[in-house]
């Protein structure tokens, strides 16, 4: 086996929320081929109760803990330059020192997930073959955000935008392949970054199908007369956040208008003071952080996704439709989703249709038969070590870099 460096900006196990199951499901497939030397960041004290599961699978490990708080007082630095705050978050000496002692000895092969992780090798692009795994344009949605937002939220956010797209450019221009999560993303990437077109592309998420399996049993979280709709996700990342407090304030109330039985219930760690708020509002109920998501999504007459920001794939929405389950969402919950236009009977991005579709749903039930569709659709698009396939011939051995291709 080859040596091969991967660099992760969060700890990839357990993998318990999007970017985590992406980059351990990543890691599982590299750790089979290769030696790995994995660096990441923990920033959640309880992860490194996980760094024996990580040593068990790599050659060599070096977590560094990241305090948010820090972290953030230490990107404002970014304003004194022209770098992307993101960049200056995840800026760290000890990992710069590690990394470059793996790129001395000899290591050839690198795999960055997140961008912000290439500024640990990015002046040695031109040693070694450097795969980026950017997953979702991140800058697009800093764009998103600064529509969102007020002056002077708005004017940060889309000055980060601006910063991290010229990050993100220079880049996959000095790397072998820019990978994405979707073909929608990596096309989206192509227009921003043309330059790099050619090397641009992308490897689909996958689902534990075995997992998030609808034949599996689970006690009923629910009162027996309640229609219950699920959302699933952390409750500490802004973009859910919007949502659920959207979903909870304007379209439940319509919804129990007609079906007063109905209730919301809103399933992931780490709720903000806005989210837990929400628990006073009739029908809606907050658990915080849970053993299993699964009894939630199993016994849901529908999962809920109402994100009006987005970007790539939504991993909840994938497991519900794994486990079955008729998906109510918006057109950016479902953007990086494989299309089915069968699909779109349960999407709707204004307050009255999707209010409308939800009591449609609460009282015809999955009439025409989506839950099983999803489970089908999942089971055809969405299996980990098939999509991971694609990423294998970025590292096959022969050129060394990109640059030396061209």
């Amino acid at each position: 086996m080859d040596d091969l460096l991967l660099l992760v900006h969060r700890i990839p196990y357990p993998p318990n929320k999007g970017d985590k199951i992406r980059s351990f499901h990543l890691l599982r497939f590299l750790a089979q081929r290769y030696r790995v030397h994995l660096g990441a960041f923990v920033d959640d004290a309880q992860d490194w109760a996980h760094q024996q599961r990580l040593q068990d699978c790599c050659t060599d490990i070096c977590l560094i803990g990241l305090d948010p708080r820090r972290a953030k007082l230490r990107s404002l630095t970014g304003l004194l330059s022209a770098e992307a705050l993101s960049v200056a978050y995840y800026r760290n000496a000890a990992m710069a020192a590690w990394v470059k002692s793996k790129l001395a000895a000899g290591i050839r092969r690198v795999v960055v997930f997140s961008s912000v992780m290439a500024q640990y090798v990015e002046h040695e692009a031109d040693d070694v073959c450097c795969i980026v795994d950017f997953c979702d344009v991140d800058s697009d949605k800093w764009r998103q955000y600064a529509a969102a937002k007020s002056w002077p939220l708005s004017w940060l956010y889309r000055r980060e935008s601006e910063r991290l797209l010229a990050f993100d450019r220079r880049i996959a221009s000095v790397s072998r392949a820019a990978l994405f999560v979707s073909e929608g993303e990596a096309a989206l990437f192509r227009r921003l970054a043309p330059e790099s077109a050619e090397h641009t592309d992308c490897w689909h998420n996958g689902v534990d199908t075995a997992f998030f399996d609808p034949a599996l049993s689970f006690d009923n979280p629910f009162s027996a007369d309640a229609a219950s709709l699920t959302f699933t996700g952390a409750m500490d990342y802004w973009a859910n956040v919007d949502a659920v407090v959207w979903f909870a304030r304007e379209v439940l109330p319509r919804v129990r208008e007609v079906i007063p039985s109905a209730q919301f219930w809103i399933v992931g760690g780490r709720p903000t003071a806005d989210v837990r708020a929400l628990a006073a509002l009739p029908g809606v109920h907050v658990t915080g952080g849970v053993p299993d998501v699964r009894p939630y999504v199993a016994h849901a007459q529908a999962v809920v996704a109402p994100l009006r920001i987005a970007r790539g794939v939504q991993n909840k929405v994938l497991e519900a439709m794994a486990m079955a389950k008729p998906v109510l969402a918006t057109r950016a919950a479902m953007d990086g989703i494989e299309p089915n236009p069968a699909f779109d009977a349960l999407v709707a991005d204004s307050v009255d249709d999707l209010a409308a579709r939800t009591v449609a749903l609460l009282h015809e039930g999955d009439v025409g038969g989506l839950g099983t569709l999803g489970r089908h659709w999942v089971e055809a698009h969405y299996n980990w070590e098939r999509n991971l396939a694609s990423l294998a011939r970025w590292l096959q051995p022969g050129q060394e870099s990109w640059n030396e291709e061209q």
